[in-house]
């Protein structure tokens, strides 16, 4: 492999499938009793299940290698003997491979790669080994660990199951959705557009910027639910918004928020850019059709107006902001 290859970002997932092509594949071939019931690819914690790694990110937890998901025990389709026995033989795989060196099988778990229970897996991500969640579930599971349990590939999956859990974490339901898009919608009017400059009238820069912050981190959540699509961990959060098909151009926006002064001109700036981004947002909320008949040009307006559209009376009962990320 070209230096100049393994220098590119997203490097993890396609060196992944190549070390399973060339020794994971035949390594099956000893297994014939169970392979059909495995499945196999790269998923969960890592820059590399997102395709974000890169030269920095690879200084720690990167190596060659991918994660097998085995049935539960108690279903009898592949046994503790014969997870045993693929422990042993993942371990035997060769240590090198393309200049990365793979490190050895940890006895005492917290792994990532190697054969994993498909159940202990999604248990360690959203706390349901089958991905059926309840709506208070999907109201306070951190949203970071529901991207970690859908994102990566899925090289092969014979038996379905991993495929099948992933179809039903793939995102929120609609009603959840809404929830928490009334309760993002509702802290970019009370952050950016309301306290910012109350805040910063009062002489308080350090206090306006985290309003900013606030706002930033509404917006963005609003944006994602948008795009139907869990933001990721926050160190890739304007990484992944820049990826986004619709309103993804915003993140210049709210980066400049976070990173410029609040002295009386770059106040002046910040308050138009957070009217503008607030406009955009209302306005795919509208084009979407999630606020009813609702046309105004109110973030809290609109809130309420997508909380009235939840069918589900105990969702759309709880308070605005029970699905929201922070205030």
């Amino acid at each position: 492999m070209a230096e100049d290859e393994k220098k590119k970002t997203g490097y993890g997932l396609a060196l992944s499938w190549r070390y399973f092509e060339e020794f994971g594949i035949p390594m099956l071939e000893s297994f014939p009793g169970i392979r059909d019931f495995l499945a196999v690819g790269l998923a969960g914690s890592g820059s590399e299940c997102f395709g974000y790694d890169d030269e920095v990110s690879r200084d720690h937890d990167f190596e060659p290698g991918f994660v097998l998901f085995l049935p539960s025990e108690k279903s009898g389709l592949v046994s503790r003997r014969d997870a045993f026995l693929l422990e042993r033989a993942y371990d035997a795989l060769p240590r090198e491979f393309e200049g990365l060196s793979r490190s050895r099988m940890n006895p005492v778990g917290g792994r990532r790669r190697g054969p994993l229970r498909t159940e202990e897996f999604f248990a360690s991500k959203c706390g349901s080994p089958d991905g059926r969640l309840t709506a208070r579930d999907w109201l306070t599971l951190p949203e970071h660990a529901l991207a970690e349990a859908v994102n990566g590939e899925i090289f092969a999956d014979p038996f379905g199951e991993v495929t099948e859990i992933r179809r039903r974490l793939a995102f929120y339901p609609e009603d959840i959705r809404l929830k928490k898009l009334a309760g993002a919608l509702l802290l970019m009017k009370q952050a950016g557009i309301y306290n910012y400059p109350r805040i910063l009238s009062h002489g308080e820069e350090a206090g306006a910027q985290l309003a900013v912050f606030g706002f930033v981190r509404a917006a963005m959540g609003a944006v994602f639910l948008l795009n139907r699509r869990y933001r990721p961990y926050y160190k890739w959060q304007f990484r992944a918004m820049r990826e986004l098909g619709r309103l993804g151009d915003l993140a210049d926006s709210l980066e400049f928020l976070m990173t410029t002064g609040n002295g009386p001109e770059d106040a002046k700036t910040k308050n138009a850019v957070i009217a503008d981004a607030s406009a955009l947002i209302l306005s795919a909320v509208r084009e979407d059709g999630l606020a009813g008949d609702w046309a105004g040009d109110d973030p809290e307006e609109a809130a309420y107006a997508v909380n009235a559209e939840i069918r589900d009376a105990e969702i759309r009962n709880l308070h605005v902001l029970a699905g929201a990320e922070g205030e």
